[in-house]
């Protein structure tokens, strides 16, 4: 739910980008990070647990500049892909506008995509909110592996509804932008449609 700060008018909308572990969520974030001027990206607060696994989420202010008349302030997290960190993840979806679901192209990563796909689902139905009222783009990162699983695979088990979808290797940033492009198209959209 957007919430407009009572002092400076500012808008804040808040998108989750939700998945498997280790499928590029923190990737995407430090990607979207480096390639921002500074003036327009708050800090990276991305704590770890080891090699690279979020402990409960990472969080990147962008300013998106003035939207329509308003001043617009899009809040980027990721939330821990771990099966044990459910909670963690159902937290971090309170307030959620929009959603970036990063699906792992690896063949052998099919099963915890779905089952990430599933638990996206019910985290949001305990929040009240419909899968298919919320905005949302599917990314499917990793393209680059060898054997990757078809992007026609990929697509009759995660976005079976036509949802916008972007091929990723979040690593070299190819389609990480376009993501996020997309879902701050629709998270607008939708909030004029409110």
């Amino acid at each position: 739910m957007a919430i407009t700060h009572p002092v400076s008018g500012e808008l804040g909308c808040k998108v989750v980008y939700y998945g498997p572990a280790a499928s590029g969520k923190t990737t995407n974030l430090k990607y979207v990070y480096g390639r921002l001027d500074p003036s327009s990206r708050g800090r990276l607060i991305a704590p770890t647990d080891g090699p690279e696994r979020t402990l409960f989420f990472d969080f990147l202010p962008v300013d998106m500049g003035v939207v329509q008349g308003v001043r617009t302030r899009f809040y980027l997290y990721t939330v821990p892909g771990q099966a044990p960190q459910r909670e963690s993840r159902r937290l971090v979806l309170r307030g959620v506008d929009g959603v970036v679901f990063v699906a792992d192209s690896h063949a052998q990563r099919r099963a915890a995509n779905r089952e990430s796909l599933d638990d996206l689902k019910a985290n949001l139905e305990d929040a009240g909110i419909r899968l298919a009222d919320i905005p949302l783009v599917v990314q499917y990162n990793k393209r680059d592996l060898d054997g990757a699983t078809t992007l026609d695979e990929l697509r009759g088990e995660l976005n079976q509804s036509g949802m916008s979808d972007f091929e990723a290797v979040a690593i070299n940033g190819q389609g990480v932008l376009e993501s996020l492009t997309a879902i701050c198209q629709q998270v607008i959209k939708a909030l004029n449609r409110a």
